[in-house]
């Protein structure tokens, strides 16, 4: 598929969406080299990732309800946030772990760095298009809570998750969107 196009059926696909099939590894592997080339500033690279699949999602996703519980300890939707963490685990192929380590070699303002995580994720989304795979990022605040779980060092910090499942994006009707035109100023 064409970059323009890519770029136009790209959407949030969320996992009650996902069709039934497996993601295979090679596709996998390939979106990831495709999350590699993102621009980064003096090439920290401050992106890296885990792969949740099987089993490991289950771990996963009750770590991500105890952590929910003890960030918001008195939250009385914890019951309802439960059954929809478990379930967005479950139709879900495999969950993708996005975490940036930050450099300590230069200075980079963190936002760069954070920036650079999310051209990576961008690169994934797109790669995912053509791969017919839908996906969606979520990052919640709870993720903090979640440090030794994900067996983190102190210069290192979970950005969310993106939640994979096969899916065709051409099925999906594009989005119409402000022009472009009233968000521009030529300069000359």
């Amino acid at each position: 598929m064409d970059i323009n196009k890519l770029i136009a059926v790209r959407r949030a696909v969320y996992p009650s969406q996902f069709n039934m099939g497996e993601i295979d590894k090679d596709a996998l592997k390939q979106l990831l080299e495709n999350a590699n080339m993102a621009p980064t500033h003096k090439m920290t690279q401050p992106w890296f990732f885990k792969i949740y699949k099987n089993k490991a999602k289950t771990r996963l996703g009750k770590a991500m309800v105890h952590a929910m519980k003890v960030y918001s300890p008195l939250d009385l939707r914890q019951d309802f946030k439960k059954k929809k963490i478990f379930e967005k685990c479950r139709l879900s192929n495999c969950v993708l772990g996005i975490f940036m380590k930050r450099s300590t070699e230069v200075s980079i303002p963190e936002w760069e760095e954070i920036a650079a995580v999310a051209m990576a994720v961008q690169n994934i989304w797109l790669s995912c298009v053509d791969q017919k795979i839908g996906c969606y990022w979520s990052s919640p605040q709870y993720t903090a809570q979640m440090h030794s779980f994900f067996d983190l060092n102190a210069d290192e910090r979970c950005l969310g998750f993106m939640y994979m499942g096969k899916f065709d994006h051409t099925t999906l009707p594009v989005k119409e969107r402000m022009g472009i035109a009233s968000k521009v100023e030529w300069l000359v």
